[in-house]
């Protein structure tokens, strides 16, 4: 029944403490109503339905605005990121599609030697962990503990349309592991190394997830790496974009002569990094952009054929 207040379902009446698990029950039994707006009453919250169910009553809720557009955001698995402030605009975000749990409002930016950011939570669970899926493969995220971009999905996949069967890998700043366990589908070896403890344990979790058995984690400074492993790698993945330039050297000392790098930085002018580049054994590099980062600024991709 419609009327100038609202629409009359059936819903649901549970705790609030409760609401989220029951929120996600209904979701997951198709049975909540996303076009209207939970109805709060006390201590409760009455949850719209599209069908009658075991325990449920009448009550009038008021619907979400039609083609109402919803706040900017980002999509990491689960979790949904706002580019600002909005606590109603997030429950909007989280009732807008089954498989979100989160939504996040960024406190700080990018920052540290961890990469790492902090959160404060505007909707749905008090958590920053998450899964995500991308091309077959499943990476458990924690975003307070460890730098995930899941914008770069596109860029692992055409490093990997360029590798050989049986590559030799390394990652010189792999996190929780997304190029790392990608490129191992063809690489004989991965080695994955990373500063951060945080992020080198979801790596091992990842690795086992997907049963990656060719993929070395390791908690290293990725400067030390040539002492240990010396120039045996086929390919080497700089993802550190505001400040993998300082380890330039260090990567020209992992690849074997023929082998590629792919140096990743921010920047604001074509070709800002092309002198340091040629200034080490390079053969051969090609410069393209990756997407946008701010106005001013764009993640760009060097592909460097290393020379003898």
């Amino acid at each position: 029944m419609h009327g100038e207040d609202g629409d009359e379902l059936w819903c649901l009446r549970v705790a609030k403490k409760h609401a989220e698990e029951a929120r996600r029950d209904l979701v997951g039994r198709g049975l909540l109503d996303r076009a209207h707006r939970p109805r709060p009453e006390g201590d409760d919250l009455l949850l719209p339905l599209v069908e009658e169910t075991a325990g449920a009553e009448r009550a009038v809720f008021t619907p979400f605005p039609r083609q109402e557009e919803l706040p900017r955001h980002e999509l990491v698995g689960g979790i949904a990121i706002l580019q600002e402030e909005d606590r109603e605009g997030a429950e909007r975000v989280l009732h807008s599609r089954p498989s979100l749990h989160t939504v996040l409002y960024p406190t700080s930016p990018v920052e540290g030697e961890f990469r790492t950011r902090e959160f404060a939570v505007l909707a749905g669970e008090e958590t920053t962990r998450t899964i995500v899926t991308e091309h077959g493969h499943r990476f458990a995220v924690d975003l307070a503990h460890a730098y995930f971009s899941a914008r770069l999905s596109t860029e692992r996949q055409r490093v990997r349309s360029l590798m050989q069967e049986g590559e030799r890998v390394v990652d010189m700043f792999a996190g929780v592991g997304p190029f790392a366990i990608s490129l191992a589908d063809l690489a004989s070896l991965v080695v994955a190394a990373d500063l951060n403890p945080a992020a080198v344990s979801l790596l091992c979790e990842n690795t086992a997830m997907n049963k990656k058995k060719n993929v070395l984690p390791m908690l290293a400074d990725a400067a030390h790496l040539p002492g240990i492993f010396g120039r045996t790698f086929d390919r080497v993945i700089m993802n550190l974009p505001m400040e993998s330039s300082h380890f330039l050297s260090a990567a020209f000392a992992l690849c074997r002569p023929g082998g590629t790098i792919h140096f990743y930085a921010l920047q604001d002018e074509e070709g800002k990094y092309l002198d340091v580049i040629r200034a080490l054994p390079a053969a051969e590099v090609t410069e393209k952009r990756v997407r946008s980062y701010s106005p001013a600024e764009w993640h760009a991709v060097y592909d460097i054929v290393v020379g003898e």
